[in-house]
């Protein structure tokens, strides 16, 4: 079920049929509005923190740097994404969040949660789902980083990339829009940008993919995934043990 005016609540009703009372309750979070531009830093690490924020529009990375100065991107996000979720658990910011586009958050204190979770248990039972899902998303990532080859990982983070594109309500199906650099992928996947041209050349070859003016597009998705022993967890959900709303 698709309901306006709130990013976040058009998120969460894809997965229950949401009450009026919860629509509002989740349309209060994104009461406050901020446009970014482009490469502004919205959270840096080590940075105290005490608000979460939810993404509008746009789209942003997490990352944290290593003790070389390199960079290991964690995650992308997207519309309907809830960001800075560690503020319910750290006062310092473990990661840094930049606008990977221009962008527009919705910043709330974390004592709303608490106000969640009181009111609108559902709701709470929900957002820890959504949790879930990129935690495990997150260890697929971090498992192949050591067990894979470079071909995989670039494989695998192009089909979820997808998927993620997916869950904002956008028809990506088989063709869609890599607002990547070569860079980033490398970032997200341990490899060179070098290595990671060459690992989207060798899809195309295979016939896996086609690139062109930005776009990628899957011309042999079932070997595509067979090849990159990927698992899309955002999709087929149990999601039975739900409580009712209140």
């Amino acid at each position: 079920m698709r309901v306006p005016h709130s990013c976040f609540a058009e998120r969460l009703g894809d997965y229950i049929t949401l009450t009026e009372s919860e629509t509002a309750a989740l349309t209060r979070l994104e009461e406050r509005p901020r446009d970014l531009r482009r490469g502004t830093i919205l959270l840096r690490e080590h940075d105290p923190m005490a608000e979460l924020f939810i993404l509008q529009r746009g789209m942003a990375m997490s990352y944290v740097l290593l003790d070389d100065g390199s960079r290991q991107i964690l995650r992308f996000l997207f519309p309907g994404d809830m960001l800075a979720v560690s503020a319910l658990v750290y006062r310092d910011s473990p990661e840094t969040i930049v606008a990977m586009t221009d962008l527009t958050v919705c910043p709330f204190d974390r004592t709303l949660m608490a106000g969640l979770l009181t009111e609108h248990p559902r709701l709470a039972a929900v957002i820890m789902v959504m949790n879930q899902m990129e935690k495990v998303a997150l260890t697929d990532r971090l498992a192949a980083l050591g067990r894979t080859s470079a071909k995989v990982r670039v494989a695998a983070l192009l089909l979820e990339i997808r998927n993620r594109i997916r869950l904002t309500g956008q028809a990506a199906t088989t063709d869609f829009a890599l607002p990547l650099t070569q860079e980033e992928i490398g970032d997200a996947t341990g490899l060179t940008a070098v290595h990671v041209n060459r690992m989207l050349r060798q899809l195309e070859e295979d016939g896996l993919i086609a690139r062109g003016a930005g776009r990628v597009s899957f011309t042999d998705e079932t070997a595509l995934l067979r090849a990159a022993n990927y698992v899309n967890r955002f999709d087929g959900l149990d999601l039975r043990w739900l409580p009712p709303a209140r």
